[in-house]
């Protein structure tokens, strides 16, 4: 037997083993459970809610359509399935739903009306997801936020480009479009404010901020954004990928030679079997880390995510003018030299054919008199034209970081910075814990080899897939729980991550970027502000890739 608390727009339903209870949204009824928060705290949970239709049939490859209002009483008391990739976690085609966690829920008499933080999964547009095991709202939901987890469509089944009218691209971008539009529409029925919506992303996510920064698609849906240790502002961006749709035709013995034949048979293949084809992609070891990308759209009449490359957009200013955070940890893609070094069909590769593999594993233009001009430069900043071997894999580690992810952050900051007027906080995180997504070889995954690509988020998020979460045995970890987590907060909040002194931080005021001065915020053991990140090895990165005056 439970009991039955009617109080305006939420129906309490409580039985002893666990709590349920159902809200009143405008899309219908929604049923929710609770969770704890790291402290103890009720998190109201609805986890697996669809914000679109099903991205199935006649739908795959095209742009998603606004989900219907539904009859009787959603169950959104459990994680639903990450969209088709090769995972041991439930995958569905019919993958596009988010998750909403709420500590505090509306009356009948009053609506808390919190800020909203929409965080955007990692995982280079093939990987990954939004659901508990891997995002966990654990830590976050101590502040007093509404934090939206997302699905996105992945891999071709979200990204197919032929740059004609049958795929223009863009369809995981125009998904988190329409979850932004979700949020405008339901939000104020758990508590949150669709006037203060923070959009925040990591990784393929931190591209996705950049981009919806520059859409004309996203404007007005957000109103502050966070880019962490992802930036798409010199990676190339063309208007289709039709080389790898034909790549993905025929890994799946499909035709390739008519764009309609080719799209006809993609959209018979089962989902799974597109999933599992990921590893096709691969062209040198593991690499490229980056497959698929945004495209420039053509125009043929739809509405377009993405009209022109970010820089242009941002040089001419037109972008959606909000306060920004954007950063990246110490040594970010730097694990990546492990693979290479060490093998030795890779290690022999490298050094035989440089300007050939260079850009496949760090993401700039290829096969072009540019791209072989790029290559050499950086074969000579960065080894002295040595051979590349295990005497050089800390120069490799610093390549793979600046290439994948730290330039591209550092210009994003000067762009804003130079072309807006909304302040900008630049940050790098060197906070060394116990846990890490990389670990040095042969050490049984017990010393991490330094702040790698993903490991803030293990401050951020419960990542129960792969650590524990973080309890009163854990007080080191718990410091930058509450760190990052309430920096992140404040900045949902009121634009600025230190609105005022905090014992968190000790006097330690997050100064905004200024392109005289190039301030960041360390957060290491110490967090204090420093200048000029990286300087001499950006300086190269700039002379290859000017700012264009």
């Amino acid at each position: 037997m439970g009991w039955y608390l009617n109080i305006g727009t939420i129906l309490l339903v409580q039985y002893a083993a666990a709590d349920f209870f159902i809200l009143e949204t405008p899309l219908g009824k929604i049923q929710g459970s609770v969770l704890k928060s790291r402290l103890g705290r009720d998190i109201f949970s609805f986890r697996g809610v669809r914000y679109a239709e099903a991205p199935i049939h006649d739908l795959r490859f095209k742009p998603p359509v606004p989900v219907k209002q539904w009859n009787g009483i959603y169950n959104a008391t459990k994680d639903g399935p990450l969209c088709p990739q090769p995972t041991e976690d439930p995958i569905s085609e019919d993958c596009l739903i988010l998750n909403v966690y709420s500590s505090k829920l509306p009356t009948s008499t009053n609506n808390p009306k919190r800020p909203v933080i929409l965080f955007i999964h990692p995982g280079g547009l093939y990987s990954v997801g939004s659901t508990s095991v891997w995002l966990g709202p654990n830590y976050f939901m101590d502040q007093d936020i509404v934090l939206v987890t997302m699905n996105y469509r992945l891999g071709t089944l979200g990204f197919l480009s032929t740059g004609s009218e049958e795929a223009p691209g863009n369809n995981g971008f125009k998904d988190q479009v329409e979850a932004l539009r979700w949020i405008q529409k339901n939000i104020l029925s758990f508590g949150g404010d669709p006037d203060s919506v923070t959009i925040m992303g990591y990784s393929a996510g931190g591209w996705s901020v950049i981009l919806h920064m520059v859409s004309p698609m996203s404007r007005g849906l957000f109103h502050k954004a966070v880019a962490m240790s992802g930036s798409p502002l010199i990676m190339p961006i063309p208007d289709n990928m039709l080389d790898l749709a034909k790549k993905q035709a025929r890994l799946l013995n499909c035709p390739d030679d008519i764009i309609p034949n080719m799209i006809t048979c993609l959209k018979n293949v089962p989902y799974e079997t597109l999933g599992n084809s990921l590893s096709g992609f691969r062209e040198y070891g593991k690499n490229p880390i980056i497959i698929w990308s945004p495209v420039i759209e053509k125009d043929f009449g739809q509405p377009r995510f993405l009209p022109d490359h970010p820089d242009r957009l941002i040089e001419n200013g037109r972008f959606q003018k909000v306060p920004l955070i954007t950063g990246q940890t110490e040594f970010e893609f730097g694990y990546k030299a492990f693979e290479i070094i060490g093998n030795e069909t890779l290690e022999k590769e490298m050094n035989d054919d440089f300007e050939k593999v260079a850009p496949i594993a760090f993401g700039y233009e290829r096969n072009s008199d540019r791209s072989k001009q790029i290559s050499r430069v950086l074969r000579k900043f960065y080894f002295d034209d040595k051979k590349i071997d295990e005497s050089q894999l800390n120069y490799l580690s610093e390549l793979y970081s600046d290439s994948i992810i730290g330039f591209s952050n550092n210009r994003a900051a000067k762009l804003f910075t130079r072309y807006g007027d909304k302040p900008v906080y630049y940050y790098r995180l060197s906070y060394r814990g116990r846990f890490s997504h990389f670990y040095l070889p042969d050490s049984n995954n017990s010393i991490p080899y330094g702040v790698v690509h993903h490991d803030d988020l293990i401050y951020l998020f419960y990542i129960q897939k792969l650590f524990p979460l973080f309890g009163k045995d854990s007080p080191t970890e718990v410091e930058m729980v509450e760190k990052l987590t309430k920096l992140y907060a404040n900045f949902a909040k009121t634009g600025n991550p230190t609105p005022e002194s905090s014992g968190s931080y000790g006097d330690v005021e997050w100064k905004k970027f200024s392109l005289e001065e190039q301030q960041y915020l360390e957060i290491g053991n110490e967090v204090k502000m420093k200048k000029r990140l990286y300087k001499n090895r950006f300086d190269e990165w700039e002379k290859l890739f000017p700012i264009q005056k």
